[in-house]
């Protein structure tokens, strides 16, 4: 099995580490941006042997570099971060597009079940308005998988929404209704009814259309307006080609292929206690064609059993269209 696709098929950590590693090793040489960064460093390829050991490439470098093992003019697929006024796009150049979503497909089956037998509602005006959303690609995937009649994109048309919701709902049909924070905000002002058996999940993003406000308060107004237990979350950005879930609290969990670990905010090479915060770090294996090993500007912790939780931005760090809400 090719390795590529070997990570869809891992099944415990001393897996998933022994994969990493070999990941580590064609990267490393592969794709020049994180040569140069780990002959920056003075990291010697060869005598890392433990997945902790491993360099992880600063998220920024996506932003004025094409952080590839392969040629520009090889990709099938440019995905763009939304990026501020004052801030420059990250650009994650894609040269599989079919790995991203096998990973979107597998990762979101592996909390909730085949996307194929929910119908998908997408209410990302924010996302669909700009070109090279990755968010916007995955969601279109799961409108055309899941095949129901009802799956579709809502821009601000939330009469349809809400009675799409009631029709489903009398239908009982599992649901998922995908939202950005402020447009879910808008829809359970104007909108409020019972929603109970719908999965409501927020992508996080108010895009100064509504105040920032924390994730538990957000959540709070969304479970009142739609009498909901829970409110799901999805964790996930443009340098990336997996997502984490979480469905509920804010912690969340991650598919087989994806890791979290935090690292302490002033020495980037070394790794915090459990549930101590510290600025994040992921190895996500879907992004084999790119680089797996990503330090990222978010504020986190993690558990023991591997789950993590967001708590906002290291405050160097300009802000980001898929930034989740300071707690």
């Amino acid at each position: 099995m090719p390795l590529s696709t070997a990570i869809f098929s891992i099944e415990s950590d001393a897996e998933f580490e022994a994969l990493a590693l070999q990941v580590f090793q064609r990267q490393a040489v592969a794709n020049p941006v994180y040569a140069q960064y780990l002959a920056h460093i003075g990291c010697s390829i060869k005598h890392i042997k433990q997945l902790k050991e491993i360099p992880f490439l600063p998220v920024e470098l996506f932003k004025n570099h094409i952080v590839s093992c392969y040629p520009a003019n090889e990709h099938a697929i440019v995905f763009s971060s939304s990026g501020t006024t004052n801030t420059q796009q990250s650009q994650h150049f894609v040269k599989n597009v079919g790995l991203y979503i096998e990973s979107c497909r597998s990762g979101f089956a592996h909390f909730y079940g085949n996307i194929a037998d929910y119908c998908v509602l997408a209410l990302l005006p924010a996302y669909l308005e700009r070109q090279g959303s990755s968010l916007v690609y995955m969601a279109a995937d799961f409108i055309e998988h899941s095949k129901h009649h009802s799956s579709n994109f809502y821009l601000y048309d939330y009469q349809t929404l809400a009675v799409t919701l009631e029709a489903l709902q009398r239908q009982k049909q599992k649901t998922l209704l995908l939202g950005v924070s402020f447009a879910l905000w808008d829809f359970a002002e104007q909108f409020p009814m019972d929603l109970s058996g719908v999965y409501i999940m927020e992508t996080g993003g108010m895009k100064g259309r509504r105040p920032e406000i924390t994730r538990g308060a957000l959540h709070q107004i969304l479970k009142n307006a739609f009498k909901v237990s829970a409110i799901h979350s999805e964790y996930g950005m443009t340098e990336m080609l997996s997502q984490a879930y979480s469905q509920g609290e804010g912690v969340f969990r991650c598919p087989p292929w994806l890791r979290v670990l935090v690292r302490e905010t002033n020495d980037p090479f070394s790794w915090t206690e459990e549930a101590q915060t510290g600025a994040i770090c992921v190895i996500d294996l879907a992004n084999w064609h790119s680089c797996s090993f990503l330090a990222l500007s978010d504020l986190g912790k993690t558990y023991s059993d591997g789950s993590f939780e967001i708590l906002g931005r290291m405050d160097y760090s300009d802000m980001r269209g898929c930034n989740l809400m300071v707690e």
